[in-house]
């Protein structure tokens, strides 16, 4: 068996969890049998003080 990985960005405009949740949802439509999801680095952009616009880069791993 073999596992490949495939680097993504999600966002999300009300946290970290939920970029990195439409990340592996994004992925989902396109790779079969997702074994698990390591995030590398976390942003966000930031307006008036406040915190907007979360990104979550992510490396996903799936087996064919």
């Amino acid at each position: 068996m073999y596992v490949k990985v495939v680097e993504m960005i999600g966002e999300s405009e009300s946290g970290w969890k939920n970029a990195v949740q439409n990340a592996v949802k994004e992925a989902s439509k396109r790779f079969d049998n997702i074994t698990g999801v390591e995030v590398y680095n976390l942003t966000a952009d930031v307006i008036e003080g406040d915190l907007v616009d979360f990104k979550a880069n992510v490396k996903i791993a799936y087996t064919e």
